[in-house]
């Protein structure tokens, strides 16, 4: 199976894994704590997901440049994007007016597509898997694997 991995960067880090059809297999966020262990927990992530085909990771900084060094050293390609890159594919204007009304946006957006889409989870998904989890989406229609899916 191939996949794709999104990462939204931080030492707050929310990761979304795709399958090739785009279909979304999980969503996650762990706060890591730190740089250090952010730049283990990447080398690991990416050396446990032996399927993966693609890496995009949106943020920027030294925490993006972790996952691009980590994705060079598995010889992964690897795409750096910014928030304005896809939320504008995603999220009407008025919803794109802060950092935090995107970030919630994301969330209730996140729960109505995976709900269409026949995934279920116990919980909704916290925002940096959420916003990682719309990264992976547009990400797999940027390479052709999808269709953007229907947004309301």
């Amino acid at each position: 199976m191939c996949a794709l991995l999104a990462v939204d960067a931080g030492v707050r880090t929310g990761l979304a894994l795709l399958d090739r059809e785009g279909r979304l297999l999980w969503c996650r966020s762990h706060n890591l704590g730190s740089t250090a262990r952010l730049k283990k927990a990447a080398a690991r992530v990416l050396f446990e997901l032996p399927q993966l085909q693609f890496l995009v990771v949106e943020g920027g900084g030294q925490t993006a440049g972790i996952w691009e060094h980590a994705a060079t050293k598995r010889n992964l390609p690897c795409r750096i994007v910014q928030a304005q890159d896809w939320r504008e594919q995603f999220l009407l204007p008025r919803q794109r007016v802060s950092g935090q009304k995107a970030k919630a946006a994301a969330c209730a957006l996140v729960s109505t597509i995976l709900r269409r889409e026949g995934w279920s989870s116990p919980t909704t998904p916290g925002h940096d898997a959420a916003e990682a989890a719309l990264v992976g989406l547009w990400a797999a229609v940027q390479l052709g694997w999808r269709a953007m899916p229907a947004l309301k």
